[in-house]
């Protein structure tokens, strides 16, 4: 299957994740499962990022789309409950709502800056992690937790924010990509064994890690994160609360 494919779905949404229109043909669709396009630029969900939401326009028609069900054989997009459904064949123009996308990029790539600088400065590794637009929220294994961790996490993540690092994507072969120092940051390993092909993530000198969602193209387009709060939840897990406030 890879990256740039999902069953019959070319990936969009991973080639160019500033796309938000485009013309596709719909290759399957029914009231059961939902609509499977040749082309699309919805994220369909996973690793914490949620899924998009959209439109289909089709013949002067609008299909709201509110979701994806993922399957291993094909991204089956979710109408809204009494809409209509575009027949197997149609060409259509889909749209991503921006406003939902952007934020989403600016808070997974800002997850991506609060996880490098943990793993720097603190040396803890994530245990796990969800994100809505625009907040989230990271679990760390960090059994010690200094006095000022709050204030000084905020300090040395807006730090980096500011430096504008690059975000870079690229597609390794597992191999290749597994002999990378620290490529995997959560507490275990997620890649599935039979996985062939690994998307990396790249904030150029913070983190590099296996990612498969979508980010902004700079650290500097993430905008302020605010550390909102940091909650025990067992003896050696600590949650860091954060979200975007401009």
């Amino acid at each position: 299957m890879g990256v740039t494919h999902h069953g019959r779905t070319y990936r969009l949404d991973l080639a160019d994740p500033t796309l938000r229109e485009w013309t596709c043909t719909v290759l399957h669709s029914s009231a059961e499962d939902g609509i499977v396009l040749d082309r699309s630029a919805f994220y369909p969900g996973g690793g914490g990022q949620p899924p998009d939401h959209g439109v289909l326009l089709w013949q002067g028609v609008q299909t709201r789309i509110a979701g994806t069900r993922k399957t291993a054989d094909d991204l089956y997009l979710q109408p809204v409950d009494g809409d209509p459904l575009p027949p197997a064949g149609t060409e259509v123009t889909g749209a991503v709502e921006d406003d939902r996308r952007t934020k989403l990029m600016r808070t997974h790539s800002g997850l991506h800056v609060l996880c490098g600088v943990v793993f720097r400065d603190f040396g803890a590794m994530v245990t796990g992690g969800s994100m809505e637009p625009a907040e989230a929220r990271m679990d760390f294994n960090l059994p010690e937790v200094p006095p000022d961790f709050k204030t000084r996490l905020e300090e040395l993540v807006n730090a980096e924010v500011i430096a504008d690092r690059k975000v870079v994507t690229k597609v390794l072969g597992r191999e290749e990509a597994l002999a990378l120092p620290d490529i995997i940051r959560t507490q275990s390993n997620l890649i599935p064994a039979d996985e062939e092909e690994i998307r990396i993530v790249d904030i150029i000198g913070l983190d590099t890690q296996t990612d498969g969602g979508t980010h902004v193209a700079s650290t500097a387009q993430i905008g302020r994160l605010q550390v909102v709060k940091v909650e025990s939840k067992g003896k050696a897990n600590r949650r860091v609360r954060v979200r975007l406030t401009d």
